[in-house]
């Protein structure tokens, strides 16, 4: 089968990319290398795949090339490419991800409802929840983002939905839960955490350090993608955690023991996009697709850790 996955050169793109090349599948990745982190970062991410003979990279953006070219003959889409980054969509941010996470999914689907997909699977965020009033979150809570981030994630949602219904495009979103792991963003809180830690610097914690998050390690972010590919109907949105509901203070504390060293946290106020818990009900994942988290989180802490020693040199 011939695969497209946008966003090819982020965290969760490179290793859904380098899976679906294990499993002999052709693949090609497009990025853009958009400036919300380093262009040496997302190049390291593509290392591996370099070696890939199955693996073709484009280098393009996706409002600017030829989409219904660019999907000729592919059996599946994994849109991956966004504009990441809850605290940094306010504003006259927004534009930028009203672009890249809006109206580049709206353009893909239009190419997409023009050629013959077997599957279109939605990269979405817990984000399009907002402040849970009640956990676990599932599938049938009605969505409030607090975030333009947020918002942008689920108008995206409710696109792949409509295409599907009013079109046949075969969508299906995954609601991704705080991915952590190997290559993690270095906007992302772990990837912080632990480099601070490592470096006897700061810790910034926004809000008192108790608010909780599911966390998701990311081969079994993986997992769910090539399940929804292989099991998923057209039309459904599924949730995807890592199982359990942890306190960032007690992760912080995992990160130390790991590390071996005590962090220095300092405390601010909570930031205005920033929801306080999060917990995914994966029943219907687990159900209708198999998806079971393989991977708890002091296990996936230890493996960033491990990767994030080797990028800093620390032993």
């Amino acid at each position: 089968m011939k695969m497209l996955v946008t966003g090819c050169a982020g965290f969760i793109g490179s290793h859904l990319s380098e899976k679906l090349c294990g499993m002999g599948e052709d693949v090609v990745g497009i990025d853009c290398f958009t400036d919300y982190y380093p262009k040496a970062t997302k190049e390291a991410n593509l290392e591996k795949l370099k070696g890939c003979k199955n693996f073709k990279f484009v280098e393009a953006d996706l409002n600017e090339i030829d989409l219904e070219l660019l999907l000729k003959d592919t059996d599946a889409v994994f849109h991956q490419a966004a504009q990441a980054g809850v605290r940094a969509s306010w504003g006259k941010s927004f534009e930028i991800y009203t672009k890249n996470n809006i109206l580049v999914t709206q353009k893909l689907l239009e190419a997409a409802k023009k050629s013959n997909l077997k599957k279109f699977i939605y990269a979405s965020s817990s984000s399009v929840y907002g402040d849970a009033e009640k956990l676990p979150l599932k599938e049938t809570n009605v969505p409030k983002p607090i975030s333009p981030y947020g918002v942008s994630k689920l108008a995206a949602e409710h696109l792949c939905y409509l295409y599907w219904k009013n079109f046949g495009v075969p969508t299906v979103s995954l609601r991704y839960f705080t991915v952590y792991g190997p290559r993690q963003r270095p906007d992302m809180a772990f990837n912080k955490f632990i480099k601070a830690v490592l470096k006897g610097e700061e810790i910034v914690v926004y809000g008192d350090g108790k608010q909780t998050r599911d966390f998701t390690f990311i081969s079994d972010a993986i997992d769910a993608n090539i399940a929804a590919l292989e099991l998923a109907s057209a039309g459904t949105i599924f949730n995807i955690g890592g199982g359990s509901r942890v306190f960032l203070i007690d992760a912080i504390k995992t990160i130390e023991e790991l590390a071996g060293q005590k962090a220095k946290i300092k405390y601010i106020e909570k930031q205005k996009g920033d929801v306080r818990d999060t917990l995914a009900d994966t029943s219907l994942a687990k159900s209708l697709i198999g998806y079971e988290p393989k991977v708890n989180l002091k296990e996936g802490l230890e493996e960033e850790t491990k990767w994030m020693k080797k990028l800093f040199k620390v032993s």
